[in-house]
């Protein structure tokens, strides 16, 4: 007979976010952590489940609430769950994602992997951006579609990669690319590492491997050095992606692509006015839900203050920049 617990507590999208693998709760063993809406495109609805091995104690109780300040007024109060595996039943209401050439799933909702798709094995347990978002899907048929028009990516970034996906779905579509993934969060990128070992993904700085970096936007001397890119895709939140538009305007490539999502529909307006003044422009949108993904297209201007690649031409080098 096992002995489960889980204990639930409101909490804000944003909140949520921030919630990644439990290891750093100090609480052995580790709670699994789910965070899922509660009414549908309201950011203050969300709802946090911790699954526990074993009764929590009022320490175990109090470091899970204090990953959900908003929760404080509610009762946080463990219930026991018998006879479960409590890892595979956090999962239990977890659908495996197809988005475009894209399948999606955990280890416990694999099911039968569609013809011709690539399966990415993303935990729902470590970290936002499983695909199970409308934000995530929307980047996956994004980039999807971008590929069925024949456009190339040879040097792409995934800012705020969360989990990592995004930036191994876009190195599926562009073998050949140099490709880096960043976040703010330390923890994030401990966990894109190890999903990469999990799907096949090789790390590193050469093309056909990924580089990782923990910063804030583009502020890293590895993020700075490969610009410009021709890819740049962020899914975040609308407020960063509005401060970000300066520095992710000058580190894409005059024609590159852009790939915006985190935003709710009635964001969309004021984030592309911030990323017009850098001289991009909506070339297409696929909205899913109230989550819409924003294609942009950085002009091509000409004269001495371009921004080059290092190298004659571009071709065959490093990727890095020639004026910043």
């Amino acid at each position: 007979m096992s002995d489960s617990w889980k204990l639930t507590l409101p909490c804000t999208r944003a909140e949520a976010e921030a919630i990644d693998a439990a290891d750093d709760l100090g609480i052995d063993p580790a709670p699994v952590l789910m965070t899922s809406e509660e009414v549908t495109d309201d950011p203050l609805r969300w709802r946090l489940d911790a699954y526990f091995e074993g009764k929590p104690d009022k320490a175990a109780i109090a470091a899970v609430r204090a990953l959900a300040p908003s929760s404080t007024k509610a009762k946080a109060t463990a219930e026991r769950v018998p006879d479960a595996d409590w890892i595979t039943l956090s999962q239990s209401g977890i659908e495996p994602v197809h988005a475009g050439r894209f399948y999606v799933h955990t280890d416990a909702n694999k099911g039968a992997i569609p013809a011709g798709a690539r399966a990415f094995r993303i935990e729902a347990s470590r970290a936002f951006g499983t695909g199970q978002h409308e934000t995530t899907t929307g980047c996956l048929l994004t980039l999807d579609a971008m590929r069925v028009r024949g456009e190339r990516a040879r040097n792409l970034v995934d800012i705020g990669t969360g989990t990592g996906l995004l930036a191994f779905a876009a190195m599926h579509l562009w073998p050949g690319a140099y490709a880096t993934a960043s976040d703010i969060d330390a923890a994030s990128i401990d966990v894109t590492a190890e999903n990469a070992e999990l799907n096949g993904i090789v790390l590193g700085n050469g093309p056909r491997q990924l580089a990782l970096a923990v910063a804030p936007g583009l502020e890293h001397p590895l993020l700075i050095g490969r610009a410009p890119y021709d890819l740049i895709v962020a899914n975040i939140l609308a407020g960063p992606l509005i401060a970000l538009a300066p520095s992710i305007g000058m580190a894409l490539a005059e024609g590159g692509t852009l790939v915006l999502a985190g935003l709710l529909n009635n964001q969309a307006d004021a984030v592309l006015r911030a990323y017009r003044r850098q001289g991009l422009r909506l070339a297409g949108r696929i909205d899913t839900g109230d989550w819409p993904a924003l294609r942009l297209r950085k002009r091509v201007r000409h004269g001495h203050d371009r921004v080059t690649r290092l190298g004659p031409g571009g071709a065959g080098e490093t990727p890095g920049f020639g004026n910043w």
